[in-house]
């Protein structure tokens, strides 16, 4: 499925103007932003983020999907009216994301800061409650326009986590909704969107008041809670939940999987008693995916859930994932996010279905790729191990080594694979495989 846009454009006097209804309806697309917009050089970051959204450094697609929400031929986008549009993004339950939070904006609504949290985060809110929440990219943590008296970096400097920059967490949060394959794990609907005369944060006055400058945000689905996975202790959560969340953070190694970022859906009632089990919703992906192997944070690690059998429906889940589709996709609808990163997805997959193959459960498998610290001192994860072993083997280290501890001030442990070529990448797998067979035969012969 092609990316596309749809922009919808609210005017207050006169509500939504009539949809066109032509027989073939275009949808332009903003699927493949130019990777130099996060180096252009920071006079003030409203510049910059202009230049982002000229036509010269957006590459334009077209699809034929008739949801015809655009404007009619000939309306003015330049007006003052509030406006919505998908960068990044697709499928009903995304188009009807956007149709409500525009809806909302065309009332009044304006988008409210929550408190939580490190970056900047606004909920947008109809008459039946919360609907959505936006994270513009340039508030997140450290951001020059962080809300939170943490900013001042540029867009794509190191972040909060070195190995995810600054400006790439909301490309993250819509990477794990396309990889949540089915709503297996509950990824709530997630876009990448750019907001145009919204009332955001702006570290400059001058720039605030000049709302036209667009605001490049991750638009997700606001799921309706009783507590976070903090307010409970985990005997209240249902197996399959920690499950299928697991397999998740495993694939896309969360570096930042924490009990507030998994939300406890409502009981009929909103009770919470003993013997019956609820299920999370996990939010709050912009920390995953990393650029380089990194160590994780797997708060389900130690819940006794995590030491039960998968079940049918997920062994099944697993033997299906093809990591090589899941790359192709994330390359096609996230065109910003780094091979680096799309590599660390195909690396953590393969990694996955061995374990799972030999009947590893989900805590053995996450203690296997999580740091230990042996006198205070931090030992690479297994899995870190392993791939230190194959560059080795394939005598990929001595060729890359220099480069990678050039390039991240770090040791070898901190593992790249987007240093690698073409060829020593499909090198690099080959013997992976290899060396895993009998690292996984040897797991199961012991268990």
């Amino acid at each position: 499925m092609r990316l596309f846009k749809m922009a919808v454009v609210i005017d207050h006097r006169h509500g939504f103007k009539p949809f066109s209804r032509s027989q073939r309806c275009k949808l332009q697309s903003f699927g493949h932003l130019d990777h130099n917009i996060v180096g252009l050089p920071h006079t003030s970051f409203s510049y910059s983020f202009e230049q982002a959204f000229e036509a010269d450094n957006i590459h334009r697609s077209f699809s034929t999907p008739c949801l015809s929400l655009t404007t009619l031929a000939g309306e003015d986008l330049s007006s003052s009216n509030p406006r919505i549009e998908i960068v990044s993004g697709s499928g009903a339950p995304v188009h009807a994301l956007v149709v409500e939070v525009a809806i909302a904006m065309a009332s009044g609504v304006h988008p409210k800061p929550l408190p939580s949290g490190l970056g900047g985060a606004y909920v947008f809110c109809n008459k039946s409650g919360n609907i959505a929440v936006a994270k513009p990219v340039d508030e997140e943590p450290l951001a020059l326009n962080n809300p939170k008296g943490l900013g001042g970096k540029k867009l794509g400097q190191p972040g909060l986590k070195s190995s995810i920059r600054i400006g790439e967490t909301g490309i993250r949060e819509l990477a794990a909704y396309l990889l949540d394959h089915g709503g297996f794990a509950g990824v709530p609907p997630t876009a990448l969107v750019k907001f145009c005369h919204t009332p955001f944060f702006s570290a400059d006055a001058i720039a605030a008041k000049a709302s036209h400058v667009p605001k490049l945000a991750s638009l997700q689905r606001f799921i309706g809670h009783g507590f976070d996975a903090g307010e409970l202790g985990p005997s209240f959560f249902s197996v399959a939940s920690v499950h299928q969340i697991g397999i998740l953070d495993i694939r896309l190694l969360n570096l930042d999987r924490h009990a507030g970022n998994m939300l406890v859906m409502k009981h009929n009632h909103n009770s919470y008693v003993a013997g019956v089990t609820a299920d999370l919703v996990p939010i709050d992906h912009g920390f995953c995916l990393p650029d380089r192997l990194d160590d994780p944070y797997f708060e389900w690690l130690h819940w006794p859930q995590a030491s039960t059998p998968f079940s049918e429906s997920e062994l099944e889940y697993v033997s299906k994932l093809d990591p090589f589709k899941d790359a192709d996709v994330l390359r096609t609808k996230v065109p910003l996010l780094s091979e680096s990163s799309i590599r660390v997805l195909v690396v953590c997959t393969i990694f996955l279905k061995h374990a799972v193959s030999v009947g590893l459960f989900l805590a053995d498998i996450g203690q296997m790729m999580t740091r230990e610290f042996c006198g205070g001192e931090e030992i690479p994860s297994q899995l870190e191990t392993i791939c230190s072993q194959v560059m080795a083997s394939t005598l990929i280290i001595s060729n890359e080594e220099n480069n990678i501890k050039a390039k991240y001030g770090c040791e070898i442990s901190a593992i790249s694979f987007g240093d690698l070529s073409q060829v020593h990448w499909e090198l690099f797998l080959e013997n992976f495989n290899k060396l895993l067979v009998g690292v996984f035969e040897d797991k199961k012969y012991r268990n």
